[in-house]
């Protein structure tokens, strides 16, 4: 395949109908719905957590096949209270899902997410398989301590030293030994300036290492107050009480369940932020997914080569509605 041969993004499209959507513990939800009313359903899972959905996100599915269903998740974009972390956990969410679903008449349907969407896709599958046709995930994270070690503490660090020594500057020397919780102390303080610095801090970080060739622009708007507060907040949240598993590895562990649901797994070869060592391992556990590795791509949607994997993935299932 060369380059001018790769798949591009569908049209920009605007949702034909939005949501406020009441859950459980004071949250409401945003919801869209965009493409076609009569069309396959999809959802959309976005990443962080606490990353909130984006236009780009509407447009990796053909819109005259699919009923495209986006949601903001709890604390997060145009949900509400603004970057609340009460709760606000793995099985929260997944009752949320449970809820649009039902909430939009929806029987089954495809789930599509990457990062933390891909972590959550498949905590709902493995919670709830006869409601998912197939899963289409990108940039696998299964939160366990190996992973978040790499990322925040020892790892990503020799790879992006100048970032990360910017990353660390905000935290005094004695307590750098676990730069999550130190950064959890700071993005939960009663003080707001204290908050905002650390999340801006926190997202920058991510920001920096999300593609293969590293986008200004996107480091820019990952560092914005308004944005970053959610995310990070959020993030350190589900990342302090280790996404709210009962056991390290669980995705892994409880595979056995997606057995039968059809799927593809897209990953970077040069993803930094969830080393395509998860999406070999996922593989290994659920053999029924397609694995494809994108060999000139990061952790990013929107690295040319993960986009025409993904593509490729939704115009495969287009139909699939068994």
């Amino acid at each position: 395949m060369t380059i001018r041969d790769r798949l591009d993004l569908y049209p920009p499209i605007a949702p034909y109908r939005e949501h406020r959507l009441p859950v459980s513990g004071g949250h409401s939800l945003y919801v869209e719905e965009c493409g076609n009313p009569n069309g396959q359903p999809v959802l959309i899972v976005h990443g962080g957590p606490g990353g909130g959905c984006n236009p780009t996100m509407r447009r990796f599915h053909n819109p005259d096949l699919y009923r495209i269903v986006l949601f903001d998740q709890r604390g997060c974009g145009r949900s509400t209270p603004y970057a609340s972390l009460e709760n606000n956990t793995t099985q929260d969410l997944i009752g949320d899902i449970e809820r649009i679903r039902s909430e939009l008449d929806v029987d089954r349907w495809q789930l599509f997410g990457g990062s933390w969407g891909s972590t959550l896709s498949l905590a709902y599958a493995e919670a709830h398989p006869e409601r998912v046709t197939a899963l289409i995930l990108r940039g696998i994270f299964l939160v366990t301590k190996a992973e978040l070690n790499w990322f925040y503490q020892d790892g990503c660090s020799w790879i992006y030293p100048e970032a990360f020594a910017e990353f660390q500057r905000l935290i005094p020397a004695d307590e750098r030994g676990d730069m999550i919780a130190a950064y959890y102390r700071r993005l939960t303080s009663d003080d707001s300036e204290t908050q905002v610095a650390a999340a801006r801090a926190w997202s920058t970080w991510e920001g920096t290492t999300l593609s293969l060739i590293q986008e200004p622009e996107r480091v820019s708007r990952f560092g914005v107050g308004t944005y970053a507060l959610a995310f990070a907040r959020i993030e350190s949240h589900y990342f302090v009480n280790r996404g709210f598993f009962e056991r390290d590895g669980e995705l892994l562990l409880n595979a056995e369940r997606l057995r039968g649901i059809p799927g593809v797994i897209v990953h970077g070869r040069y993803d930094v932020v969830t080393p395509v060592r998860n999406a070999i391992r996922l593989h290994q556990a659920w053999p029924d997914a397609d694995l494809r590795i994108v060999t000139d791509a990061g952790h990013a949607m929107t690295e040319a080569g993960t986009v025409h994997e993904l593509i490729r993935a939704t115009r495969n299932y287009s139909a699939y509605r068994s």
